[in-house]
């Protein structure tokens, strides 16, 4: 029984160590980075209220945005400052009569390259727009805060599927 547990945790220990020589052999370089720990939950709270935000038409409930607030939009716009964002996050949640998210997962991330912090969410959003049209969209996003906890950028990829 001695020897099998000793085979078994060979085993193991080889499976690990053969999981990060794969990993530092990647055929590619990350631009960003590829390494990360779990990062503060309460960034997550902040994210997950903002979406909450989104649905009620509440978006300037909290303030969570830092000054120089970057958003990079699925649709490929960027949007640069906090007034500029909220000004047209509000115009544009102003055309819908609803909106509702579902989320499916998030995590938070601690980036031991950048020293950042960010928080990834995957959920999907159900607008319905002043006519009546409905449109319902996959969304997920990353977004990075600042020292002082603050957002600082969100990016954000959207997919329409028909099921």
């Amino acid at each position: 029984m001695k020897q099998l547990s000793i085979f078994i945790s060979a085993i193991i220990c080889f499976a690990f160590f053969t999981d990060c020589v794969a990993q530092s052999a990647s055929p590619y370089t990350p631009t960003y980075g590829s390494s990360f720990k779990i990062g503060k939950p309460a960034y997550g709270a902040i994210v997950l209220n903002l979406w909450k935000d989104w649905d009620d038409n509440t978006l300037d409930k909290h303030d969570y945005f830092s000054d120089t607030v970057v958003m990079y939009l699925s649709d490929g716009m960027v949007i640069r400052g906090k007034a500029a964002n909220l000004e047209g996050a509000k115009k544009y949640r102003g055309g819908m009569s609803s909106a509702k998210s579902i989320i499916h997962a998030w995590v938070t991330l601690a980036s031991n390259d950048k020293n950042e912090e960010a928080v990834s969410i995957w959920g999907t959003e159900e607008d319905t727009y002043a006519d009546g049209k409905v449109e319902r969209k996959d969304l997920h996003e990353v977004w990075w805060f600042n020292k002082e906890g603050k957002v600082a950028r969100m990016r954000q990829w959207a997919a329409k599927f028909t099921e």
